[in-house]
């Protein structure tokens, strides 16, 4: 059971079905506290830190280990083995989208229902291929990650969030990352926005749900409709929101959307 204590799980909440939730890069679980909460009186709601964010155990980061989203997955199974889960739901935002499809895939029946929220495949543009950013704009947003920390906290928040009639939001992002170890911020970055997962969307059995902002910076709509056309008979919402995280912007869209998939 120390992989609980490693990735800070927390369960709340009642009923015979889970219902885990996973935060993005540069949070925590307390991004999903608004509509985690929603779900108690129905679900065994389950919170937790990956590794090398929150309270997570800092100790038990593994540069080689994390060096991929596979990494992360393979924590996210631990945990569902943990906790005896089986036909559980799944709910990631941003790159734990993705995490929680690879999850699904290397435990068939752990988690029968995935929501994707602003997932992306792959940032990064190819071919055809629309991510939103040239392999360029990342390395030049990976550089400023390195070299000014608390810069690039406080640039980036607020164009991540969007919403800037709502500039607490963007405070509160920006408050998540700096309180993120520097070093660790970069690696996880690094993993994430070179990622490239598509080949993985189709091997995805799951009943699946997209929720997509209709505008995102990070994940613009087209990735979503992406995602949606290759993850086999998934569905997919476009909310009323904008921003790349509607956890925390429009938490009662995103839990009604939930609700009404579940």
């Amino acid at each position: 059971m120390m992989v609980l204590g490693r990735n800070n799980v927390q369960i709340s909440g009642q009923g015979n079905r889970a219902m885990m939730f996973a935060h993005g890069f540069g949070c925590d679980q307390h991004m999903w506290t608004a509509v985690a909460r929603a779900f108690e009186a129905d679900f065994r709601v389950v919170l937790f830190d990956h590794v090398g964010a929150g309270q997570s155990d800092l100790g038990a980061y593994d540069a080689a280990k994390y060096a991929s989203l596979d990494g992360y997955a393979d924590d996210v199974v631990e945990i569902g083995r943990a906790l005896d889960l089986s036909d559980a739901v799944f709910v990631g935002h941003s790159v734990s989208a993705m995490i929680g499809g690879l999850a699904s895939v290397k435990a068939p029946g752990m988690f029968s229902d995935l929501i994707m929220v602003g997932p992306s495949p792959r940032y990064v543009d190819d071919d055809d291929y629309v991510g939103g950013f040239s392999h360029a704009q990342v390395e030049e947003l990976l550089e400023f990650l390195a070299d000014n920390h608390l810069g690039w906290s406080a640039a980036m928040a607020p164009v991540i969030m969007g919403n800037p009639d709502q500039p607490e939001l963007g405070a509160a992002l920006e408050q998540s990352f700096c309180a993120t170890d520097p070093e660790i911020a970069r690696q996880f970055a690094r993993a994430t926005f070179f990622s490239d997962n598509r080949a993985d969307l189709p091997k995805i059995t799951a009943r699946t749900l997209v929720l997509q902002c209709r505008e995102d910076i990070i994940a613009p709509p087209c990735v979503g409709e992406y995602v949606h056309a290759q993850v086999p008979g998934s569905r997919y919402t476009l909310l009323d929101a904008t921003g790349h995280c509607p956890n925390l912007s429009a938490p009662e869209q995103v839990t009604a959307a939930i609700r009404a998939f579940v």
